[in-house]
């Protein structure tokens, strides 16, 4: 049967004629990219996409024993003082400081700090 088949596959590319043209490309300008000039006007077809954005408040170490013994009232003490800014990260990229408010009785935070919009874009994408 493989034979058949063979035989049959042949036959047709022996009776068919492909008929293939070369592919032309434009010019690739890299230097738009290098430069870093444009990349916000580039972007802006993605402004309304979502990023998760989240705030870290601190940071610590603890060992596993000490996390089993955790309990309700428990407090655990970070690695930043209480007058250091919070950091601000969208999708795992650090994007700027601020420090938390409350309005009304929700948290907020007040941008003091920004990175750089071109630092801030190399990780976005």
């Amino acid at each position: 049967m493989s034979d058949f088949l063979g035989d049959t596959f042949n036959e047709k590319d022996k009776n068919s004629k492909i008929k293939a043209k070369e592919v032309e490309f434009d010019d690739f300008d890299e230097s738009s990219l290098r430069s870093g000039g444009g990349s916000m006007e580039k972007l802006t077809f993605l402004s309304d996409l979502q990023l998760n954005v989240y705030i870290e408040l601190g940071r610590t170490q603890m060992q596993i024993k000490d996390i089993l013994e955790l309990e309700r009232g428990y407090v655990i003490e970070l690695d930043k003082l209480a007058s250091e800014p919070v950091d601000i990260y969208a999708n795992n990229k650090k994007i700027a400081e601020g420090e938390v408010v409350v309005i009304d009785k929700h948290f907020g935070i007040r941008i003091t700090n920004l990175n750089d919009a071109a630092a801030q874009l190399k990780g976005l994408y």
